[in-house]
């Protein structure tokens, strides 16, 4: 288990999917660091960003749809069989990569730890049944044949599943839509934008839909369903109050880089290291939609990325109160209901307040002799 998330004990339901998004976190919250560099570059140079740059901004592409999968599945095989599983998890992720359309976050996810662990059976199967001699020689063949395989499996089978999944996600908000249930798409689009479905959610469902709404009424609340900024700001700030006291230095600047910059991917480990969370989302995205349509809020074009200056700047003249009115409520719902799972950091205790192994509680000779007479007529 990763140390950006505790160990989770216990069984049934709720620990079972506690689990999951654990190790789910642990693949991805190492490399942060790498998601942040993408964001960056994304927030300041493609042609809606702050410095568009036509050259710079063609790293944005293969760094979401090749670069942080493979990261995702090399971090994933690490976690199952070390460095051996680490290779052979990045060489599988590559054949879901290459074959689907939309980034492969959740494919990495699957088939970088189930390479590693067919290789991890393999080893096991031939410990000590190697010559002297030919162990590099099997290991090496062992781990590329295993890969490579895997690689063409992924391709034709694990990348279509997620594609699928993405498509259904994609029905089933278009359903919602369609029905004036717009509130209700929170419970679609937020469970799977921390799935990394996002962008095949906004831009392959909302997007086409928005432009078409924005060409007949001038505006459409659609570009603002996936986009709004809101949830997530309020999420990090509940984790910054009351979340696990070894994440929260690193709050801040995920808090500029989401809302300011608009790379929501910056919260989806935190809401994965605590898969209750994805409660708080639900409830806030639903609030800002709500508050959109009572407003009648709505945008000219899709905010990309999808921070406030984002937002400002493709909202029409005249609307900005609906605009920022949503966004607020979303923030202080989200905020609220995570504050509440999180227990207001109840269950954090203050790091002063840690006892160390070695440490020994003082008591005055007298207050102990008390104690011992005590006990003594007790069990006489």
């Amino acid at each position: 288990m990763s140390t950006y998330t505790p160990e989770v004990t216990g069984t049934g339901f709720r620990a079972s999917v506690q689990r999951v998004g654990g190790h789910l976190a642990a693949m991805v919250m190492p490399n942060i660091g790498a998601f942040i560099a993408w964001g960056l570059i994304t927030a300041l140079f493609i042609p809606t960003g702050w410095l568009p740059n036509a050259k710079i901004a063609e790293l944005v592409g293969p760094m979401i749809s090749v670069l942080l999968p493979v990261l995702i599945g090399y971090t994933g095989g690490r976690l199952v069989h070390g460095q051996r599983g680490a290779v052979v998890g990045a060489v599988a992720t590559m054949g879901i990569v290459v074959g689907a359309d939309v980034p492969m976050f959740l494919g990495a996810m699957l088939i970088g730890p189930l390479t590693a662990y067919v290789l991890k059976l393999w080893d096991g199967l031939v410990e000590n049944r190697i010559r002297p001699g030919f162990e590099m020689l099997v290991d090496n063949f062992s781990a590329g044949i295993i890969g490579g395989a895997m690689a063409i499996g992924g391709m034709y089978g694990i990348g279509p599943i997620v594609e699928w999944l993405t498509k259904q996600a994609g029905k089933g908000a278009d359903w919602l839509v369609g029905h004036d249930l717009l509130p209700l798409t929170s419970v679609v689009v937020e469970p799977a934008k921390v799935l990394f479905l996002n962008n095949a959610i906004n831009h392959g469902v909302f997007g086409p839909l928005g432009v078409a709404e924005a060409a007949d009424k001038g505006k459409s609340i659609l570009f603002m369903i996936e986009s709004n900024p809101g949830p997530g700001l309020g999420l990090l700030l509940a984790f910054f109050l009351f979340g696990p006291r070894s994440l929260r230095p690193s709050v801040p600047a995920a808090i500029i880089v989401q809302f300011l910059g608009g790379i929501h991917e910056i919260y989806f480990p935190y809401v994965l290291m605590k898969p209750k969370l994805i409660l708080a989302m639900i409830a806030g995205g639903a609030a800002g939609v709500g508050t959109f349509m009572v407003t009648g809020a709505g945008l000219v074009a899709t905010p990309s990325p999808g921070s406030i200056f984002a937002y400002m700047a493709v909202t029409p003249k005249g609307g900005y109160f609906g605009v920022i009115l949503g966004i607020v409520i979303a923030a202080a719902v989200t905020f609220a209901v995570a504050s509440l799972l999180l227990g207001f950091g109840r269950g954090e205790p203050a790091e002063d307040d840690a006892i160390g192994p070695d440490e020994q509680t003082v008591v005055n000779p007298d207050e102990q002799a008390n104690i011992n007479a005590k006990l003594t007529r007790q069990e006489a």
